[in-house]
């Protein structure tokens, strides 16, 4: 744990160091000549957080290739018309925490490679995803859930070895793979249509590149890899195979139910959509969302795999 923690020093320190050279400047007192030295930990919290760096410098090339593929006319739900018929990706009811098909309740509109994603856990009745203690993952309902392939495809992409992220508490973690998706499986559906799923278990996942799977055929494994506050599933569709300059397509969903989770506002304060604007077939934050030919009902019966 010795990292984490210099990590975090880092974090504030290189504001005492940044501090001290501004009033440096200003005054000959001795002191801030030394605490400018701390300015020097923004390296050490670099190194650190590399994977965050590279996935954040990858995003904004990833911008750049969208805008001049797109313009402004970025794929929405009223332009963009899906050839395949997608299944929610997990067996059972999870809760939808981050994610809509418009702007006001978008997990990261900003970014076009994310804007139609979502994040799904599991919630019980106390509108909590764990039980015990919050920083070990085994504590959470959704970890080691099984992950389905959400349509027939073929696996393009796939990384499967990377370590657990370090859950410190209070929304803090530390990345531990060598990129933000953490373990992840790339699926192609059709043409210019592709899923991924990611911050997957690591060495759960079922499948290899190449590979051809079946709608709700079992991939991998609920984990918490990469950039990760706690484990989830991270799901999107998007135009091409790349996680960073791909742009995302809204999903529309066969046969998906929909249900109001109990104390929803314990996890998340945010407003929710007025289920009577959700057109059929999307999904949208602060709902419980199965497959409605899933026989499994909410709460979930919770059996760690």
């Amino acid at each position: 744990m010795w990292k984490p923690r210099l990590y975090y020093f880092t974090k504030y320190a290189k504001y005492i160091g940044i501090a001290a050279v501004i009033l440096g400047r200003f005054s000959d007192v001795l002191i801030f000549s030394w605490l400018s030295l701390f300015a020097f930990t923004i390296f050490i919290e670099m190194a650190f957080d590399f994977s965050t760096y590279k996935g954040s410098f990858l995003q904004i090339v990833g911008l750049l290739r969208i805008r001049k593929k797109y313009g402004k006319d970025l794929p929405d739900r009223h332009g963009f018309h899906s050839t395949v018929v997608y299944d929610l990706p997990f067996e059972g009811a999870w809760t939808v925490v981050n994610g809509c098909f418009t702007e006001e309740f978008s997990h990261s509109w900003g970014i076009p490679t994310q804007r139609y994603a979502y994040d799904f856990l599991m919630l019980d009745q106390n509108g909590q995803s764990y039980s015990g203690d919050p920083k070990n993952v085994e504590s959470y309902y959704c970890y080691a859930q099984t992950i389905l392939a959400p349509a027939d495809g073929e696996v393009v992409e796939v990384a499967a070895h990377e370590a657990e992220t370090i859950l410190l508490g209070k929304g803090r973690f530390f990345n531990q793979a060598s990129q933000i998706a953490g373990n992840y499986v790339v699926i192609k559906h059709g043409e210019a249509e592709y899923s991924t799923l990611a911050h997957l278990k690591k060495d759960s996942i079922l499948v290899k590149v190449g590979a051809t799977v079946l709608r709700g055929e079992k991939i991998a494994a609920c984990g918490n890899t990469g950039n990760s506050t706690e484990p989830h599933l991270h799901f999107q569709l998007q135009d091409g195979p790349s996680f960073y300059d791909s742009a995302g397509l809204p999903i529309r969903f066969s046969h998906v139910k929909l249900e109001t989770p109990a104390n929803y506002q314990q996890i998340d304060p945010r407003p929710q959509m007025p289920v009577d604007q959700i057109p059929e077939g999307y999904i949208t934050r602060g709902f419980n969302v199965s497959n409605d030919n899933d026989p499994s009902t909410f709460p979930v019966s919770i059996e760690k795999r």
